[in-house]
């Protein structure tokens, strides 16, 4: 079931919409009708997607979606002028009111699209040093080329724990991971952009240390640059 928060200004539009989301099996978590109260709030709700209006006072809806981190964005509105500038934020959807139950419902079915092609690249199984092991996705910040054997992969971790992945080329790593978060950056490193600190177009500056206690800095190639800038 897709866990989502609601954020318009009118009540009523509020109830209409737990009405629908109830009558299609989406579970509402929290509705608001403030936008600062919205944002000093979501980091810290349990949910999948965000329901937003875009025309409110104050704080508008757009502005609202470019302060939200990894949740999946729908946008509601009365207005038809807002959709390019809606789609411009890679939001799932914009959805015109007044709403239909049916148009709401092929917005929901993109989202659960999305979760679901997330989902098979939440983990996968390897042989390590420590024999087979699961390794979530999300817990890895860096990937380099072992040193001890080019066939290897040394894997840095969001705890600073390392682990060596057997036998495994870039190629093959890179059809095992989300391809929305890892890109290579050179012939022998391969990175997760949501660990990036500082971008350059030289340099990569992760919040990871390195082993002599200073933020991890990584060189770009210019073979690599262009894919590297695509993930933003």
């Amino acid at each position: 079931m897709i866990k989502c928060v609601i954020l318009d200004d009118e009540l009523l539009a509020i109830s209409y919409l737990k009405l629908l989301c109830d009558e299609l099996n989406v579970e509402v978590v929290k509705a608001f009708n403030n936008p600062k109260v919205f944002l000093l709030e979501i980091d810290n709700i349990d949910c999948d997607l965000c329901i937003l209006d875009i025309e409110m006072p104050g704080t508008n809806g757009l502005q609202v979606a470019e302060l939200i981190k990894n949740k999946k964005i729908i946008f509601t509105t009365a207005y038809k002028e807002y959709a390019a500038e809606a789609f411009d934020l890679d939001v799932v959807d914009y959805v015109r009111k007044p709403i239909k139950k049916e148009r709401l419902q092929q917005a929901l079915e993109k989202v659960e699209k999305l979760i679901s092609e997330e989902q098979k690249n939440s983990f996968f199984e390897w042989n390590t040093n420590l024999g087979k092991t699961v390794i979530f996705t999300n817990e890895i910040v860096y990937i380099k080329t072992s040193e001890i054997d080019s066939r290897d992969k040394d894997i840095k971790l969001k705890n600073n724990s390392e682990l060596i992945l057997k036998n495994l080329s870039f190629k093959h790593l890179s059809e095992l991971l989300p391809a929305k978060h890892f890109v290579q950056i050179n012939k022998k490193e391969m990175i997760n952009v949501q660990h990036i600190k500082i971008f350059s177009s030289s340099e990569i500056i992760m919040d990871s240390i390195s082993s002599d206690g200073n933020p991890l800095k990584l060189n770009v190639s210019e073979v690599y640059r262009n894919s590297l800038v695509d993930k933003f």
